[in-house]
Order: C-alpha cells, then structure tokens, then sequence
C-alpha cells in the first residue's frame, strides 16, 4: 500500500486472520488512534452495489464485535498498532461513480469489557485492588490479552467482617475505577505480536528506552511538520487530603499532605512547575471514611492528573522520521529551545494512513521547563 511500508490487515470473530487482497484494493483510508485511555480505529472503503466489500457486509464479515488487527512493516519491523473490535458501521451512498463509501469504526479490546453490568453480583471479600484486577482480566485471556499488574505502594487488604468490595458497573468501568483511587491507569496495549495484547494497569511508565528525537528548526534535519508546546502554570496543584481514622473517639479530621508524584514516575524537567493551587478533596472523590492507605492513594490519584504543566502537540511523515512514533513511552526532542527540548512522555498518538502517505500527530506531557539530559537520541 505504501512505499517502504507494509500494512497488514486482519479480521474475523474471535481469531483475524488476513483479509482477500481485494479489502485491501478497497481500502482508501485507515485511522487508529491511541492513547493512555480508550483506543480506536476507523477504516473506510470504497463501496459499490455488488461488489466483494457489498458481498462481504451481507455475509456478516463486517458486522459489530468482529475482530479487526491493524500491523505496519517498517524497514522490516512489524508494529501492532490497532487490535480492536468494530462496534459501528456506517454506509455513505453517492450517485457520483466511485463515490460511495463504506466506514467501519472501532475500539480496541477493552470494548469486550464495556458490554456487560454487573453491579453489584460479585463480591471481592478480603482481596486488595491488584488481585481484584487479575480476577477481572482472567476472563479476557481468550482474546489473547495478557494481564500486566503492577503492585500499588498502598497495598490495602480490607477486613471481611467489616465490609468488602463488590464489584461496580462494566469491568471496563470498574478498572478504571479501580486505577483511579489508585494513582494509576488501565489501558490495553496491542502487540508485540499479532493476536497479542497486554492489559497494563499500573503507573504511567516513564522510564526506558527514549525514542528518536522529533527535531524542529533544524533545516534538513528536521523531521516532523509541526510542533508547538504551551505552558500552564496554573495546572500543578498541591493536593491534601482529609482522612477521619473510624477508630478515632472524637472525629477530628486529620490533613495528609500528599507526597510528590514523582514516586510513581520519574521527573522529566530540570524546573518542574511550582505548585500554585491548594485543592482540598472533597468527600464525593471518596478521600473520607477510608483506610488511610486508600485516601492516600486517592490523593496521589489527583495528583497526577494536575501534574503535567507543560504539553507539547505536532504530526510528523513517518517517512522522514524513519520508525513509527508510538504511544505510552518516552522520546526526545530537539530544535525548540533550551527552555522545551528534552525527553517527553508520548500522550497519544494518531496515525493516518491513504494510499502513497502515513502521517501521525502527537501530545507529549511533561511537568515542566528545561531538560535533564542536555542531549537526546537523534
């Protein structure tokens, strides 16, 4: 489809395998979009009244809840980067030849944990939130999801004769419940390979390897279209939480200030923006009438939503970058000044592919000015 690069499609109910050459003739357009929450994709072909793709929508091939794996080979390495399930299907008529069209929109595995409600049903006596997780995605192992956990640094094993968890709405909505009052986030990642996905539920990794620097005002060597970066000072929050202890004879709430982020994920910037807000929880985020590991966590929760000050946004040809930029990790930056250049963290990443171009856009995040590292990776 593309010249250097190779994608590879696959659909089907449960197991994809490769569709006919002639899905891929038919395919005009593909959007996948990913990011450290909910993933999607959006696929449109080229339609026409008794042709394979009508053939082929009659037959059911493209029906909701069919499985769709979307892989790019660049410079002979595969990348995963959609493995996701089609929830809508929309169909764009037109009486101009060539014209009508035939849209598939989708999200990634976690969708099958969106589908069903049950609130309420299932307790969880005596079990903290990380086993509680495992119990969850142990179902999902038959889409080929491998669960990837990481223990919290609040650990809390409630006591079942006073009470214990039960089990709130969709598992979807449940783990991210779960992750929230946790510090942490749950997402499901495709790959590394085809049928393959992990479902990570823990802090957001900001550690490892750093990707190819995205070079900006650099004459020749610059390769990405556009970048611009903004500074929110505003944004940081000092964050403190009010717990009543139940074994407390007067209730008296006590302040716990909450500990620097930073023990989740390392510092990306030399100056990290000075906290300008003080924010109380209030008892509807569920910091009050907990165990004291919990409200801490809940805290630590809040505060790692506040803590990126500095976001960065651009798109790239990923022919001129030379690998494809992917989402949830690290990577370098150069060209826009000594107070912006650095290592970032990847937000989200949407690639858009058409025959003869595969271009990306990006956010980046970090909480503050001026890098750690003077060089990056070119």
């Amino acid at each position: 489809m593309l010249k250097g690069f190779h994608l590879s499609l696959l659909m089907g109910p449960v197991v994809a395998s490769p569709v006919p050459s002639y899905v891929i003739d038919a395919l005009q357009t593909a959007q996948v979009t990913s990011s450290a929450g909910r993933s999607g994709f959006q696929l449109t072909f080229a339609w026409g009244r008794n042709s394979s793709i009508d053939r082929d929508l009659q037959a059911g091939k493209f029906d909701p809840l069919n499985r769709v794996i979307l892989a790019v080979t660049v410079d002979g390495t595969p990348d995963v980067i959609m493995d996701g399930l089609i929830t809508r299907v929309d169909m764009t008529p037109s009486s101009d030849p060539g014209r009508s069209t035939l849209t598939i929109t989708g999200d990634d595995l976690s969708a099958a944990m969106d589908l069903t409600n049950l609130a309420g049903l299932i307790p969880y006596p005596a079990m903290p939130t990380e086993a509680i997780v495992a119990v969850i995605l142990a179902k999902y192992l038959l889409f080929g999801v491998v669960p990837l956990i990481i223990p919290s640094p609040f650990v809390n094993v409630p006591n079942p004769i006073s009470s214990w968890e039960t089990h709130l709405g969709t598992d979807l909505a449940y783990l991210r419940q779960c992750a929230s009052r946790t510090g942490y986030v749950f997402y499901v990642e495709p790959g590394p390979r085809i049928g393959m996905s992990v479902a990570y539920w823990g802090p957001e990794i900001r550690y490892g390897e750093v990707q190819p620097a995205l070079t900006i005002n650099s004459d020749a060597a610059s390769n990405v279209d556009s970048l611009s970066f903004s500074f929110d000072g505003t944004q940081r929050t000092i964050q403190v939480v009010l717990v009543t202890p139940k074994e407390a004879p007067v209730p008296i709430p006590i302040p716990i200030p909450i500990p620097d982020v930073g023990i989740l994920r390392p510092i990306l910037a030399r100056r990290p923006a000075i906290p300008l807000k003080f924010e109380k929880l209030d008892a509807d985020f569920g910091a009050t009438k907990v165990p004291i590991p919990r409200a801490i966590a809940v805290g630590v929760a809040r505060s790692s939503q506040t803590a990126d000050a500095v976001t960065g946004s651009g798109s790239l040809d990923v022919t001129r970058y030379g690998r494809v930029l992917k989402p949830r990790k690290l990577v370098g930056v150069r060209g826009a000044g000594t107070a912006f250049d650095g290592v970032y963290y990847v937000k989200s990443v949407t690639h858009n592919l058409k025959r003869g171009e595969y271009k990306q856009s990006f956010n980046l995040a970090r909480e503050g000015l001026m890098p750690i590292q003077q060089r990056v990776q070119p």
